[in-house]
């Protein structure tokens, strides 16, 4: 993820809208502002009904190396 202007990120090379209210939290769980978003971070998100990234968790090395839980 890499944020790209105002309230739009990229996600894999794609735009995507931050919601009202969207959160990115940091490694050690501190918010972080878009502008402030490393460029190619790798992340965990979520999305709301209007498909718009609600919640974003920048990950550690460690974390990026676990696989995905199956659900």
């Amino acid at each position: 993820m890499s944020h790209v202007e105002g309230m739009t990120v990229s996600i894999d090379g794609a735009p995507a809208q931050l919601a009202p209210g969207a959160q990115i939290r940091g490694p050690t769980n501190m918010i972080v502002l878009p502008v402030a978003l490393p460029p190619g971070s790798l992340v965990k998100y979520t999305l709301d009904s209007l498909g718009q990234v609600k919640q974003v968790w920048i990950l550690t090395p460690q974390e990026a190396a676990q696989p995905d839980p199956k659900p």
